[in-house]
């Protein structure tokens, strides 16, 4: 797994720019600025009660606190908080407590918000998921049911695990949930290769979630999915069938697509969707109104990248979704990348946050109006 980061890393060499902003683009009237600088790594994001940004990351272990002490939407300081963590990317807030998902383990830090500057002892509330790195980071929330929802990837890039000799547990491929209390477990969805960003829709509470497809069947193939859960246990496909559509050639030859359940979005092949978030304000014009906004974190082994964006997906009259672009620019016309977006946020204003791992920053998107 090592070596396979360092090749990762290697293929994505970053473009240096004074201003992080200078080459993003977005709808008209929309607007975009720095939230925070240094944030280092920064992956998801949740906001604690008393408006305490919390922000986690992959690579660099740490987690950090983002505060803005007068509320101008402009970080006042970022306070690290825990480091030392593998993988610390998934994080969730909740009644007081900050939640992070460490590969194996999902640990507590109680009222937090209180202790920024002597940060509580970790507390363990889950310590027994797998341990494996290969697709090993997480993304966390809690359910309008109170749950919490963890993902646990595949283990490799397409590998079968159930009844394999090496990768034996049902939990791989899947998105749990647990109580928090009791500590039950449930499979909410099977056959998930690597979701790392999820959400409810606001009116129907349905579970949506993104996954991202298997590597070395071309550049074209497989496409990344957006998904929605309508019966908890459903099968996503995986190792069998990607995007619903595509047979892998080691693992689906006997399988049928229609046993599966079809995505509600097909992307782009390698476009590594990550944290996907209904809007929930009414800053933005109104087709905007609970849409979907995904950050595309970008393809890593593609001849010509792809993704490097955060895009949009539109209710329509007729039941569909438009999936357009909505802040483009990281990725420039001699494939050289300047940011990766990782997660969205809404903030009470009707504002979003998008974070940025490759580039250590937190954007904040507003919408002041199109020029007549």
């Amino acid at each position: 797994m090592k070596k396979l980061l360092t090749l990762y890393a290697a293929l994505i060499s970053p473009v240096v720019f004074a201003n992080p902003l200078a080459n993003l683009t977005l709808p008209e009237g929309f607007q975009i600025e720095v939230y925070a600088n240094d944030v280092k790594n920064a992956r998801q994001m949740a906001m604690g009660d008393k408006g305490t940004l919390f922000v986690g990351s992959r690579n660099a272990g740490v987690v950090n606190a983002v505060v803005d002490v007068d509320g101008d939407f402009k970080a006042d300081k970022v306070i690290e908080i825990a480091s030392g963590l593998t993988m610390p990317s998934g994080i969730a807030f909740k009644d007081g407590n900050l939640y992070v998902a460490a590969i194996s383990q999902v640990l507590v830090y109680e009222d937090i918000e209180n202790r920024l500057d002597n940060p509580p002892a970790a507390k363990v509330l889950i310590g027994n998921l797998p341990t494996d790195v290969h697709h090993g980071w997480k993304y966390l929330g809690f359910g309008p049911d109170g749950w919490l929802y963890v993902p646990v990837g595949a283990p490799c890039n397409i590998c079968q695990t159930l009844g394999d000799d090496k990768f034996n547990d049902e939990r791989y491929a899947s998105i749990l949930k647990f109580d928090p209390k009791t500590k039950e477990q449930k499979i909410v969805a099977r056959g998930v290769r690597n979701s790392v960003g999820f959400d409810w829709h606001p009116s129907s509470k349905e579970f949506w979630f993104s996954d991202n497809g298997r590597d070395w069947l071309g550049d074209e193939l497989p496409p990344c999915e957006i998904n929605k859960v309508t019966k908890e246990g459903e099968h996503f496909g995986y190792p069998y069938f990607h995007g619903g559509l595509v047979a892998d050639p080691e693992f689906g030859m006997d399988k049928k697509a229609s046993d599966y359940v079809q995505p509600q979005i097909r992307l782009d092949a390698h476009v590594a969707p990550l944290g996907i978030k209904f809007y929930r304000g009414s800053q933005f014009p109104k087709e905007y109104t609970q849409a979907l906004f995904v950050a595309e974190h970008g393809s890593w082994n593609r001849a010509d990248k792809s993704g490097y964006k955060v895009m949009v997906a539109k209710s329509q009259a007729d039941g569909s979704l438009k999936y357009e672009d909505f802040i483009t620019g990281w990725l420039n016309e001699k494939d050289e990348v300047s940011g990766r977006p990782v997660d969205v946020l809404n903030l009470a204003d009707g504002s979003i946050l998008v974070s940025d791992d490759f580039a250590n920053v937190i954007y904040r998107v507003t919408y002041r109006g199109a020029s007549e």
